[in-house]
């Protein structure tokens, strides 16, 4: 199984609102990055995905989902009322993929962008390189393990 990471503003989706219900999928959409796309399209089921957020005052690693729809057609792409619309996509050629996560654990504490920096192993990680803003990105093995390591 792969590991990800997928940022999120805590207002629009945060850890605590898959905490608030742990058994019902959300959909993961709105992405409008095609690498970030791509990374979404290669998400299967049992996928582990680090929960960052950001664009907010505590920003870091708040907790851990799970896929548990692999990619498909992101609705929002079609909706003219939703802030994700794509004018430019059609039903028989969508451009953009969601996913469907549930709640797997939330961290006893936040771990931040600042303690990702420093942590050895992570040089290669998207999230702490400079310029670097996927919105969804892989995270190797060791890179996972360091991580929730950073946690204690």
């Amino acid at each position: 199984m792969a590991k990800w990471l997928a940022k999120t503003e805590p207002a629009e989706c945060g850890i605590d609102d898959f905490a608030r219900a742990p058994q019902t999928p959300i959909r993961w959409d709105g992405v409008r990055n095609y690498q970030a796309r791509n990374f979404l399209k290669a998400m299967a089921e049992g996928d582990e995905v680090l929960v960052y957020h950001s664009s907010c005052k505590d920003i870091g690693i708040a907790g851990v989902v799970r896929v548990v729809r692999s990619a498909y057609t992101d609705p929002t792409q079609f909706d003219p009322e939703s802030p994700y619309f794509d004018a430019k996509s059609a039903p028989d050629k969508p451009r953009w993929q969601a996913v469907d996560l549930v709640f797997e654990r939330k961290l006893a504490r936040l771990i931040t962008l600042d303690r990702l920096k420093t942590l050895p192993g992570l040089e290669n990680l998207p999230l702490v390189q400079r310029g670097s803003r996927l919105s969804v990105m892989p995270v190797g093995e060791d890179e996972w393990r360091i991580i929730l390591a950073a946690r204690q």
